[in-house]
């Protein structure tokens, strides 16, 4: 009896290490690629995020890709312009930055005193924001309100916040050692934000009432655009 007991117990414990090791294995693969969650830190994308909004990020929807390297495996489709994306910040790979898609390989951008110009065709900037009215002059900002123009290399995109004045994007840092544009690589691209599954005020207590009345429950379920 005692000899079954244990046999049981064994064999019981050892289903349950089973279904443990099965599920990190599947929270992994999903992970890895077909979804990841992430926080929104900063406000360079108000309107549109609010710091505080954990948002779900596609990983699959633009392809297949090898995990560390970037290397697609199965493409699907590419990023295009006003899609909203999550990469590896191309001057230090370990930070995920997250911004909207301007233009695409072989477009030329330019600003002119803040209004885009796609192929010297204007951009219908519908998710823009300007909270300066101000056009920074050239001394002082000269990337902010009047940029380029620059031609998006092969295989990469350009990205801008929605927060037009207060973004730190690749009008900043889009450009090699050389000075030569150079945007997003693909490769970096981890995948398109898609929905706003968690939001609140993380200016409010950690542990308190008001940390929980600063849940933004209208934000809860939205649909990124």
């Amino acid at each position: 009896m005692k000899k079954n007991q244990a046999e049981k117990q064994k064999s019981a414990a050892r289903e349950y290490t089973e279904a443990i090791v099965i599920a990190l294995i599947l929270a992994l693969f999903i992970r890895t690629f077909i979804v990841q969650a992430f926080k929104i830190p900063s406000g360079s994308m108000l309107p549109t995020l609010f710091i505080g909004d954990h948002i779900l990020v596609s990983k699959f929807i633009y392809g297949i890709k090898m995990p560390f390297t970037g290397n697609v495996l199965i493409p699907i489709k590419d990023p295009k312009p006003n899609d909203i994306v999550v990469f590896k910040y191309p001057k230090n790979p370990k930070l995920d930055y997250i911004k909207r898609v301007i233009a695409t390989a072989g477009d030329t951008v330019e600003i002119k005193n803040k209004k885009i110009f796609i192929n010297n065709q204007p951009f219908e900037d519908i998710h823009g924001v300007f909270y300066d009215k101000r056009i920074s002059p050239m001394l002082v900002d000269p990337r902010r309100d009047n940029f380029g123009p620059v031609r998006v290399p092969e295989g990469h995109i350009f990205v801008m916040g929605d927060n037009r004045d207060y973004s730190a994007d690749a009008r900043f840092w889009g450009f090699d050692n050389e000075g030569i544009f150079q945007g997003v690589d693909l490769q970096a691209v981890r995948g398109k934000a898609f929905i706003i599954y968690w939001s609140w005020d993380v200016t409010k207590g950690l542990f308190s009432w008001e940390r929980f009345s600063s849940v933004r429950w209208n934000r809860i379920g939205d649909i990124l655009h």
